[in-house]
């Protein structure tokens, strides 16, 4: 009997990069999936958009834009966080301050990952960026 893939891996997306929950493009609940997923990784004031709702990919640009955003601010309060707050805290709460950054960082990476995926998806695009068969 031949082995199953993963829903994921036989439309041409990685699982590592495909969200949790998620369906695979082509499903029947495609769009509406990757919107509440989507939805999860912006502000909630974003869900007041009657056009985030209508259009899927309208969401998924702007939520790449944000995690990209929150990624730089992270990174930037990485590089900054010695400086600013050495003075203010022991040695040991800095440290735990620069794992804080680093994890979150790390977190916002792949979560950018995913949804540029998602937004590739709902584009009609393979994970290379070109378009789908």
């Amino acid at each position: 009997m031949a082995e199953q893939q993963q829903p994921a891996a036989r439309s041409g997306y990685p699982p590592g990069h495909w969200p949790a929950g998620v369906h695979p493009p082509g499903a029947e609940t495609f769009e509406q999936t990757a919107a509440v997923w989507l939805f999860d990784q912006v502000p909630p004031d974003y869900r007041l958009h009657g056009v985030l709702r209508r259009y899927p990919v309208v969401l998924a640009r702007l939520a790449c834009e944000h995690i990209t955003a929150c990624l730089e601010s992270a990174r930037a309060g990485y590089r900054a966080a010695r400086v600013d707050l050495g003075a203010h805290l022991p040695a040991p709460a800095l440290d735990q301050v620069m794992e804080v950054y680093l994890t979150e960082g790390r977190r916002l990476a792949a979560t950018l990952k995913e949804a540029e995926a998602l937004d590739r998806a709902l584009r009609g695009a393979g994970t290379d960026g070109a378009p789908a068969a």
